[in-house]
């Protein structure tokens, strides 16, 4: 699997992939890329801090970031080391665990929109700050597989993104599986 190079690229790579750790295996149908500094609608736009680290690698490592006071997004870096860019892991699939993802999750039954949220990824998979620079791409913690990509792709513009320029909020860097019922406000998407 290809993580490092243009966001947008590595995003679309990400589709299909297999996210797992303690007995829970979910499969990547949404995601949102975020480029470095140039990007309004990034974290990097106002240069590393301590929150933001992760983003400047090295690529494959995970980014979390608390949104709201409320949920954990996950987000897997992509640029090579020094070069900040990373991608939102906007919607799953679960494909294992579906009994520790209802639990870790509070919820009553599996639906196709079990983890379909950034939010709910990051709390299916029971993540939280610890996991910020974490490799990926090492056995053992949180993992990142591989696994088939979709078939068909849909792209549109990313979301919550009204703080930055009209040119980076129309920017089409959200990215979906168009067979997946795991994705949010599909209307808003294109084939891509």
């Amino acid at each position: 699997m290809k993580l490092q190079g243009p966001v947008e690229l590595a995003a679309r790579a990400l589709l299909g992939q297999r996210l797992v750790r303690e007995g829970v295996t979910l499969r990547i149908t949404e995601v949102e890329a975020y480029g470095g500094p140039e990007d309004s609608a990034s974290h990097a736009r106002h240069g590393r801090t301590g929150r933001n680290a992760p983003m400047w690698g090295p690529p494959g490592r995970a980014y979390l970031y608390f949104c709201y006071g409320m949920h954990w997004m996950l987000n897997v870096v992509t640029g090579p080391e020094g070069e900040p860019s990373a991608v939102l892991i906007r919607g799953a699939e679960v494909l294992e665990g579906v009994e520790t993802v209802l639990a870790r999750r509070r919820a009553a039954q599996a639906t196709a929109q079990l983890c379909a949220g950034p939010g709910k990824v990051a709390q299916a998979l029971g993540l939280d700050g610890t996991f910020g620079g974490h490799d990926l791409l090492a056995p053992g913690g949180l993992e990142l597989r591989a696994g088939p990509p979709p078939a068909r792709l849909l792209a549109g513009p990313r979301l919550g993104i009204a703080f930055a320029t009209p040119g980076d909020q129309a920017r089409p860097w959200r990215f979906a599986d168009a067979d997946s019922r795991a994705v949010l406000q599909r209307k808003a998407l294109h084939p891509g």
